[in-house]
């Protein structure tokens, strides 16, 4: 999947679910199976930004690289598989389109 693809990916967290902030991460739970995730400090920036009309890239940009040294072709990519593990748990919406 090139870095064109993934910039059109839009990330939305799923109304479902109950995530909560604790020392400035973010913990989200699953009520469809009671799973848990604790997300670091890189995966609670793109989740509290994950709002459906911002891009996967812009979050990337905004929140990772303005903040890190990470270059930005690396960020995305992991801000992806990141954003597709979520999705495949249920808790986080892809959509190729804004909301």
């Amino acid at each position: 999947m090139g870095a064109d693809q993934v910039s059109e990916l839009y990330p939305l967290r799923a109304a479902n679910v109950a995530a909560r902030v604790f020392d400035g991460e973010v913990i989200v739970m699953n009520p469809a199976d009671s799973s848990l995730f604790n997300l670091n400090e890189t995966g609670t920036a793109i989740w509290q930004a994950a709002d459906g009309t911002t891009s996967l890239r812009e979050i990337v940009e905004r929140e990772i690289c303005g903040v890190s040294e990470i270059d930005s072709d690396t960020a995305l990519a992991d801000a992806e598989e990141f954003a597709r593990a979520l999705a495949g748990h249920g808790i986080l919406l892809l959509r190729t389109e804004p909301a």
